[in-house]
């Protein structure tokens, strides 16, 4: 069994990337998948749906929700063998290991997820901004 099949029976990858930029300026990673689709995410975005434990936490019921990012950029991007990208953000979090079948699947739910966590930080009085400094 090849390294690419290996990988796409083990995690569930259908669609894999055919190149990847980093957008520093804008905040924003793009992606081009081979079945032509191509999805642009904004740090934030990638930032509070972190597959990392620090956001998802351990167990069902356990995913915090992470406010305060709406400034947040890449600083950059390391390939996890030909599965996953660790990102690393400007607020220093880079546990998060995305693989190519979370970023096609938050690519196509970006929209749904998006308002979902507006309206989840909306819900608890949390905000995008940055608290001010006390």
């Amino acid at each position: 069994m090849s390294d690419e099949q290996f990988a796409s029976d083990a995690f569930g990858t259908k669609h894999w990337p055919v190149e990847v930029r980093l957008k520093k300026e804008e905040k924003r990673l793009e992606v081009d998948f081979d079945n032509g689709r191509t999805f642009s995410y904004p740090a934030e975005f990638l930032r509070v749906h972190s597959p990392s434990a620090e956001v998802q936490g351990h167990g069902p019921g356990q995913k915090q929700t992470v406010s305060g990012r709406r400034h947040v950029g890449i600083m950059s991007l390391e390939a996890i063998g030909h599965y996953a990208l660790r990102i690393v953000f400007d607020d220093l979090h880079d546990s998060g290991i995305y693989s190519w079948k979370l970023l096609y699947e938050l690519g196509e739910d970006q929209d749904r997820l998006w308002a979902e966590y507006l309206a989840e930080l909306d819900a608890k009085g949390l905000s995008r901004d940055p608290r001010g400094r006390r």
